[in-house]
């Protein structure tokens, strides 16, 4: 390891931070903001502030406790930076990836905490759940943004609330609200607009659906195979002439609407020939290949207590595999005015794998679910840290590509890399325990 391989990567580093740490003000922020992405990016256990703090000289923890828990710099700005930096990196995007995660806890004091689904665990345990915003392409991606879900109970009393410092006008929102939220900040930023993708948690929301459509994006989304739906326009039904006294039907009655069926149904429904074998991409193991069809429907959401709201078409994507006794998934979408190939439509609603693989890496690698401060402020500036050293991964990833002209190593690969040069630049050689310089 020479000094000028040091100094190159302490280059990288140094710009990556200046483009995004404008708005911090104080140089010591700068400072801090450099240090803790060090020690992010480096090997060991927890990615906590203390033991971050050993693994570099000169680290100060009540410095970075500071830095992070208290200091008022604003998050909005650095994900807004954040966000232009990985679209003009990740340059050949596919789409916008919406999800949650969570952060299992032991005690009760940490903002958000609370008893619920925790996914990380598999049942409903004490955690912190958060919803994230993703830009993919098909080879990589990375948050741009993220939002705390605080269950109602953490807002419902004002010493609740100072427990965490959570602002006043912070409001309760559903994890379906807060992932709208995340989308009209990445429409207000200018984020370049993607075909939407998340899981059924989200897709069996048809207001989330319809928050889709009114923002005019794409969706892609997954549902459970119980979605009742029309495969005819409801809106063709004929309506029954009014009764002399009253108001005038302005609705079809439920007795003359189509018949609302499942997903399954549907399925059971199609004739062979509506299925076709499709690959959309290579994976481990070889092609990723499944048997799949789409049909024409309407969501009837509703319909059984003659609600009405605004029903369009949709597109149904059923995927069942040659052999299986029923279909596997199931996903709702509309491309708007795109052309609406079933391959591509497949391509479009199996990308979603990709955001499993970030939050396994934000963990692993980076340690996003390490944070111990309890406080809302302080739990936002960590995540934001986090993507920032993510996104700088994601831009070394790409350099190595560039220079090897290879394939694109995984993030682990890429931070295992580093290892020894983020070493000497922490300023601890771990052969010698002395001091790295140049003289060295």
């Amino acid at each position: 390891m020479t000094p000028k391989e040091v100094a190159a990567l302490d280059g990288r580093l140094e710009r990556f931070l200046a483009d995004l740490t404008a708005s911090l003000g104080r140089s010591e922020r700068h400072h801090w903001a450099k240090v803790y992405l060090q020690g992010l990016l480096m090997e060991g256990g927890r990615k906590s502030i203390e033991p971050l703090a050993q693994r570099i000289a000169g680290a100060d923890v009540q410095s970075l406790r500071q830095f992070v828990g208290q200091s008022p710099w604003a998050v909005e700005q650095i994900q807004r930076r954040l966000a232009e930096k990985v679209v003009d990196l990740l340059a050949e995007p596919e789409v916008w990836m919406i999800d949650e995660t969570s952060f299992p806890k032991a005690g009760e004091a940490s903002v958000g905490v609370a008893r619920q689904y925790c996914g990380a665990l598999g049942k409903i345990a004490n955690c912190q759940v958060a919803v994230s915003l993703h830009w993919s392409t098909c080879e990589a991606s990375c948050p741009l943004a993220w939002r705390l879900y605080l269950p109602e109970s953490w807002l419902a009393t004002p010493a609740r609330r100072a427990e965490g410092k959570i602002p006043e006008a912070i409001g309760y929102r559903s994890k379906n609200q807060l992932a709208l939220d995340l989308v009209d900040q990445a429409l207000a930023w200018n984020v370049p607009r993607l075909p939407v993708v998340a899981d059924s948690a989200y897709g069996n929301d048809f207001d989330f659906r319809a928050g889709l459509r009114e923002r005019g994006l794409p969706y892609a989304v997954a549902v459970e195979p119980s979605t009742k739906v029309w495969t005819s326009d409801p809106a063709q039904a004929p309506v029954a002439a009014s009764k002399p006294t009253g108001r005038p039907r302005q609705y079809p009655a439920l007795k003359d609407l189509p018949e609302a069926k499942t997903l399954l149904g549907v399925a059971n429904a199609l004739p062979k020939q509506a299925w076709h074998n499709i690959t959309w991409r290579q994976g481990t193991k070889g092609p990723m290949c499944s048997r799949f069809a789409q049909v024409k429907v309407w969501a009837a959401h509703g319909w059984s207590r003659q609600e009405h709201p605004k029903r369009v078409l949709e597109w149904l994507l059923i995927e069942w595999p040659e052999g299986a006794a029923a279909p596997s998934d199931y996903w709702l979408a509309q491309l708007g005015d795109q052309s609406l190939g079933l391959r591509r439509l497949v391509k479009i609603a199996r990308a979603r794998w990709r955001v499993e693989l970030d939050y396994r890496e934000l963990k692993e690698e980076l340690g996003l679910d390490h944070y111990e401060g309890r406080h809302w402020l302080g739990w936002h500036h960590h995540v934001t840290l986090v993507s920032m050293a993510f996104a700088f991964l994601r831009t070394e990833q790409a350099r190595a590509k560039k220079t090897s002209a290879a394939t694109l190593t995984t993030l682990p690969e890429t931070r295992a890399r580093l290892q020894v040069r983020l070493i000497h630049l922490a300023g601890q050689c771990p052969w010698c325990e002395t001091r790295f310089d140049d003289t060295a």
